[in-house]
């Protein structure tokens, strides 16, 4: 089988630029090219890369508006200090402690970053597919959404849309428009359904529309989404939650014990 090339007789179909970008995101997020440091010069990256100056500056502009690298012009380009965040579920996945803010929040802010949570809307809706699945909810069935979006340092990080069963929100403060102290998992242990198990499935896909505006992406750029699905006891799912973060700034982190 022939493998397509592009013009330069390269197999990627990318421009030049793209994939120099590419290629040095790569080295930004391995830690290859460390917080703070300074990029190659231009004269060097067009060595590497055997492209021209212009085609250089495209590719740094591509970094730039990814928020990965700073600098101007004439002067050094740098790695942004925090260039991608570790988020640990594990280590705010516990009802919060009595009068405690939701755990993200905390638990983000101990990196040294304000964070701040917007509750955008709450309202019965059809939930989406996987998630009336996941919470064995009957086809046409309603659950109840709460949705919000999660800042840090000013910047939107995660879109958050969490659905309950309608017979565990309704009449509960999960159903009104506020935000709830200590967050849902505390208002669930509250309410006699404790948080027990908790399973993630990840992805990586191309942002909606809706995705896209809200968390600011400067591309399409993949986003990864998680589907939470929060068990209480005898297996009761009581939150299936959708959380959607830019895969260039943000990484998960889990960890496992063997059995």
């Amino acid at each position: 089988m022939t493998v397509p090339t592009d013009e330069t007789g390269s197999p990627d179909r990318r421009s030049l630029h793209e994939r120099i970008a590419a290629d040095l995101r790569d080295e930004i997020m391995s830690g290859d090219l460390a917080p703070g440091a300074s990029l190659p010069s231009t004269a060097q990256l067009k060595t590497r890369f055997d492209a021209s100056n212009a085609t250089i500056q495209k590719a740094l502009h591509i970094l730039k508006d990814e928020r990965l690298v700073v600098g101007r012009a004439g002067a050094s380009v740098t790695v942004r200090e925090h260039r991608q965040r570790t988020m640990r579920p594990a280590s705010y996945m516990a009802p919060a402690e009595p009068g405690k803010p939701y755990r993200w929040l905390t638990e983000t802010a101990k990196l040294g970053s304000q964070t701040h949570s917007t509750l955008l809307d709450v309202r019965e809706v059809r939930p989406p597919a996987d998630v009336a699945a996941a919470l064995n909810i009957a086809a046409g069935g309603t659950a109840l959404l709460r949705h919000q979006v999660l800042a840090v340092d000013g910047e939107p990080a995660e879109l958050v849309k969490s659905y309950y069963p309608m017979d565990i929100a309704q009449g509960t403060a999960i159903a009104e428009k506020r935000k709830i102290r200590g967050g849902t998992p505390t208002l669930l242990a509250e309410l006699g359904l404790p948080p027990r198990l908790s399973v993630d499935r990840v992805a990586a896909r191309v942002p909606t529309q809706e995705q896209y505006l809200a968390l600011n992406l400067p591309s399409d750029l993949p986003v990864l989404r998680t589907l939470r699905v929060v068990y209480s006891d005898d297996d009761r799912p009581i939150e299936a939650t959708v959380m959607v973060k830019a895969g260039h700034l943000y990484e998960v982190e889990y960890e496992f014990t063997p059995e």
